[in-house]
């Protein structure tokens, strides 16, 4: 091996482990969304700015916060805060929906992880999370990321973001 694949073996091997841990994201036990589109409830563009943490955008936030309400509380909790018990399997082997609130583990996930599996889901891995592709559009998931990342506690969205950088020039969650 050269100088250069040499350095290259972390970041092989932290893509590597990024792909297994989002493949084994759990999701939502309870059943999905219909999937009907009109069934998908966003929020209006205008939506009132409130303050939020780590300079992300208001409005965005407050819209990210309705579409959250509207399709993802049910399984994740009105605050993120997760499903009882979501680091035990339930009777079907299924984890229960994480917490998205920084006390899971949702911002160890680069950006560009978090954005598949809200579309993609984790009912095609085993999991139970339904996809919003098609439900969401990308406008509504970026949203629904921004308001999620408000709810976490600075050092860890410090932590995270310098994490995401590196994945992007990495090449990571791709």
């Amino acid at each position: 091996m050269n100088t250069k694949e040499v350095h290259l073996l972390p970041v092989v091997m932290a893509v590597l482990l990024m792909l297994v841990l989002l493949l084994t994201l759990p999701g939502c036990s309870e059943p999905p969304v219909p999937a009907k589109p009109a069934s998908v409830t966003t929020a209006p563009a205008s939506a009132a700015p409130v303050a939020v943490p780590h300079g992300l955008d208001p409005q965005l936030v407050a819209r990210g916060g309705e579409i959250y309400k509207a399709n993802c509380a049910v399984c994740h909790g009105a605050n993120a805060e997760g499903a009882p018990n979501w680091q035990k399997p339930g009777a079907d082997g299924k984890y229960h929906a994480p917490p998205l609130n920084g006390t899971g583990h949702a911002w160890h996930h680069p950006k560009a992880a978090l954005n598949t599996t809200i579309k993609r889901g984790t009912m095609q891995m085993g999991g139970s999370m339904p996809a919003w592709e098609g439900k969401l559009s990308d406008d509504d998931i970026e949203a629904v990321i921004a308001w999620i990342q408000s709810r976490w506690p600075e050092e860890i969205y410090q932590a995270w973001l310098a994490m995401d950088e590196k994945a992007r020039k990495g090449g990571a969650g791709r």
